[in-house]
């Protein structure tokens, strides 16, 4: 097993052509691991989960890409950044929410659920009660319902620190050791 810690939006930048997160760890990442140790190289053999902004960062890496990952965690997600304009960077990465109302839109998770294929991805979604982020991981796990996409989804009382991810990873283990030990593997 293989871990990194990001610190930043998961995305290539369209205005900074140096921020290119997404090729790294969808592309260049994966195809090294694969290259240099002894791997399942197939979506079946991968997974990927983060917390807060890496919590975004692997949904939105797994549904762009679900020939790469089989399965998605997000902890804590920030699932949506269009609330956030002025929030951590992000218009320096997208341009300013105002000028680029759409590539905020494209680069939100909540607004990418059209893209899962049925059957395509294990997910599974955790987020503390008191967190700033609840709100919209519910509004996710909501349209998931809708739109008839299987995932877990936890709730907990707890808010955005290392006291509640320490619990959530947890059951993010759990989850992914579930996912690599079912037969048949979701393809």
């Amino acid at each position: 097993m293989a871990c990194i810690q990001m610190i930043g939006w998961v995305f290539d930048g369209p205005v900074d052509p140096e921020w290119k997160y997404e090729t790294y760890v969808a592309k260049e990442l994966v195809s090294y691991i694969d290259e240099h140790y002894k791997t399942i190289a197939e979506k079946k053999g991968r997974a990927i989960t983060g917390l807060s902004m890496g919590g975004h960062g692997a949904l939105y890496l797994a549904i762009k890409h679900q020939d790469v990952y089989g399965a998605v965690g997000s902890m804590s997600g920030g699932v949506d950044i269009k609330p956030f304009p002025n929030g951590w960077n992000i218009s320096k990465r997208l341009g300013t929410q105002d000028e680029f109302p759409e590539r905020w839109k494209q680069n939100s998770v909540i607004d990418m659920i059209y893209r899962i294929k049925p059957g395509s991805l294990a997910i599974a979604i955790d987020c503390g009660t008191e967190d700033f982020f609840y709100k919209m991981n519910v509004r996710l796990h909501d349209e998931l319902l809708y739109n008839n996409i299987p995932h877990d989804f936890t709730a907990r009382p707890g808010v955005h620190n290392w006291d509640y991810w320490a619990n959530a990873i947890k059951f993010q283990s759990v989850f992914l050791s579930n996912y690599f030990n079912a037969k048949p593997y979701i393809i």
